[in-house]
């Protein structure tokens, strides 16, 4: 990562935080002006953060973007998008905007399927597409010695994916170290006939997608509409919810939560 990019991040809060819905406390209790690195915990690390990583992007980064852009970005690039979707007859999986968070899911996938940002960054669009993609080929056609015949990227972003088990660390990664939710567990997807018609072709036992139209008529949409879909929060959700915005506001006083020195 660029060595001064803590930098840029403050200068852009102390000078745009009109821009940026997060919690500030720019003043301390005697009325003074506080030191910028103070007025919010949005940039610290996962782990020691009350802001989810997602968070951090649909509140800091994405802001902080359109503000440096002469056009807000879309919520999953062109390029993204072209990934899944090559062309009519080419297709490898859908994306999902939610209300707070974005779905990808990669036909034949059978692992949950992570809820991204609202605004997806191609650093965690690629993890998931080698996750799922190569999950899906080790599930239906390694065992059988047969070959999908997927047209997959070997780079993505800043990762570059040269074996099979690299999906286990991808999963890691947005699991353990970014700490991403996972949405619910959709199998058999496969809406085009995608792997059905390959493990076909190799007479392999069918695959039979499972049906939710109330979900898949809103499939690759370009934004998200009110009223379409919003995945509900269980009540453990709700409750760190709860707790995670009452430390939103304590960690605001709290001078240990910030990751470097004063200069």
């Amino acid at each position: 990562m660029f060595k001064y990019i803590a930098y840029i991040y403050h200068l852009l809060l102390y000078y745009q935080s009109n821009s940026f819905s997060v919690v500030l406390k720019k003043l301390d209790a005697k009325g003074e002006q506080r030191f910028v690195i103070f007025w919010t915990p949005v940039f610290h690390l996962v782990s020691d953060s009350p802001y989810t990583y997602c968070e951090f992007i649909d509140l800091f980064i994405y802001p902080a973007t359109c503000l440096l852009s002469a056009t807000p970005p879309a919520r999953l690039s062109y390029d993204m998008q072209k990934i899944l979707q090559l062309s009519k007859n080419y297709k490898i999986g859908d994306w999902y905007f939610y209300q707070n968070h974005t779905v990808i899911n990669i036909y034949g996938g059978e692992l949950y399927p992570y809820r991204l940002p609202i605004y997806v960054p191609m650093r965690l669009f690629a993890l998931e597409y080698y996750r799922q993609l190569i999950n899906l080929d080790l599930t239906h056609f390694h065992s059988t010695k047969k070959k999908a015949q997927l047209k997959f990227k070997d780079q993505l972003g800043p990762f570059i994916m040269n074996e099979k088990e690299g999906w286990q660390d991808a999963d890691k990664i947005l699991s353990d170290k970014l700490k991403l939710k996972r949405s619910f567990w959709w199998v058999p997807y496969d809406p085009c006939g995608f792997i059905n018609a390959r493990k076909m072709k190799y007479r392999l036992s069918a695959y039979d997608h499972c049906k939710i139209l109330d979900i898949e008529q809103f499939a690759n949409q370009d934004d998200w509409v009110e009223g379409t879909l919003v995945e509900e929060f269980t009540e453990e959700e709700k409750m760190e919810q709860t707790i995670k915005s009452l430390e939103k506001t304590l960690d605001l006083d709290s001078f240990g939560q910030v990751t470097f020195k004063l200069p």
